[in-house]
């Protein structure tokens, strides 16, 4: 069956409404990923307006297990402007995450064991449902992340050399 090709869709004020809207770039420098999650978000009506006009930070996002249950913490929403004033959200509150029993168990067990962290790195929409990639990882120390700059030179350094 061949696959059609897609436009992303946009909205009226031009933003798009399907895809990543946010990435948050020093995850991989600043930890190892040991493995990848995807979970839905529960998101209140002008959240995920916000959302779909990309004004979302997760810059210093993570994820917190209490209660057998996932929650975002510090992922900031912009209020929605078009939204009324009863209708508003909280912008930086915690926000329940959509996985199952045993994907939450899992990590509850590797947090508490291994004191590993999980990290959120991207949050996209998917036939208007937002979701999140999120990550276990474990924090890198500094001579880590000087090794990683290093071998970043040096690939490109050799793909220059390459080139010529």
């Amino acid at each position: 069956m061949a696959r059609k090709n897609r436009k992303k869709k946009v909205s009226a004020n031009g933003a798009a409404t399907s895809g990543t809207m946010a990435t948050n770039r020093r995850v991989r420098f600043d930890y190892h990923l040991l493995d990848d999650f995807e979970a839905g978000l529960v998101l209140k009506g002008s959240e995920i307006k916000s959302i779909r006009d990309g004004k979302i930070d997760i810059s210093n996002a993570y994820v917190r297990v209490t209660n057998g249950e996932a929650w975002l913490v510090n992922a900031y929403i912009a209020p929605y402007q078009a939204a009324g004033v009863w209708s508003q959200h909280e912008p930086l509150r915690e926000r329940k995450l959509l996985l199952h029993r045993r994907e939450i168990e899992f990590l509850r067990g590797r947090i508490e064991q291994e004191r590993l962290t999980v990290v959120v790195q991207r949050v996209y929409i998917v036939r208007g449902v937002a979701k999140v990639a999120i990550s276990l990882a474990r924090g890198k120390r500094h001579e880590d992340r000087r090794e990683t700059i290093k071998r970043r030179d040096q690939e490109r350094d050799m793909a220059r050399a390459l080139r010529r």
